[in-house]
């Protein structure tokens, strides 16, 4: 089996919705995301002979997924009213609304259903919201 491992990382604020503590607040992080595809065989034609995919096209096609929610504010679907969401856009905010809680583990599902959907065959996808901690989703 062949892994390959390729990196990106965006800069967006969230809250958590519901927590008692100091993520309920507005904050910030550095996402770094990484992505692991695997295959069992190789390209054989002359471009991408001995590869998988050529990683520039992987980065590539997961920095666009970062890209999107680069410097935005994540929001979880009705953890805002309706009025502060228009607000905010009427300003020009970059908002991005999920239907699920802006955490590590469920970025980490979402960049790995993204990159599947993409056609790569995924083995995991790893998020850190911090240097030190980071949450992984694999299907296996």
């Amino acid at each position: 089996m062949y892994i390959l491992k390729t990196e990106q990382s965006f800069d967006s604020a969230h809250f958590l919705g519901g927590y008692e503590g100091k993520c309920g607040n507005i904050h910030g992080h550095r996402w770094r995301v990484i992505i692991e595809v695997n295959t069992e065989q190789l390209a054989t034609d002359r471009q991408l002979r001995g590869m998988y995919v050529d990683f520039k096209t992987l980065k590539a096609d997961l920095g666009r997924e970062t890209e999107e929610l680069d410097h935005a504010l994540i929001v979880e679907q009705e953890t805002l009213k309706q009025s502060t969401i228009e607000m905010l856009k009427e300003e020009g905010f970059k908002l991005i609304v999920t239907e699920f809680r802006p955490t590590a583990e469920n970025f980490s599902k979402y960049f790995y259903d993204k990159m599947k959907a993409q056609g790569y065959q995924v083995k995991c996808a790893t998020v850190y919201e911090t240097p030190k901690n980071s949450a992984t989703y694999c299907e296996e």
